[in-house]
């Protein structure tokens, strides 16, 4: 139980992250559509988007699991 507090957390601050990068690039790329398409802000979007990603996928899945396991506990009379 102590471990899967342990990925519920990490996969919560991934989500969080992940998110936050998504958000980051939305930002970025409206700002630079307006001011101009520079180099820096193309680098700055595909950066946060696949940085993003890479955080977000797993702590997505993790989070899945964490939460079937803790389902799978109460379902056969486990207290979580």
């Amino acid at each position: 139980l102590a471990r899967r507090r342990q990925v519920a957390r990490a996969a919560d601050v991934g989500r969080r992250v992940g998110y936050a990068l998504f958000g980051l690039a939305l930002v970025v790329f409206v700002a630079g559509f307006v001011v101009g398409l520079t180099s820096a802000v193309v680098v700055i979007v595909v950066t946060a988007l696949v940085v993003g990603s890479l955080l977000l996928a797993p702590a997505i899945v993790a989070g899945y699991g964490v939460k079937a396991a803790d389902r799978e506990d109460r379902e056969r009379g486990r207290g979580v």
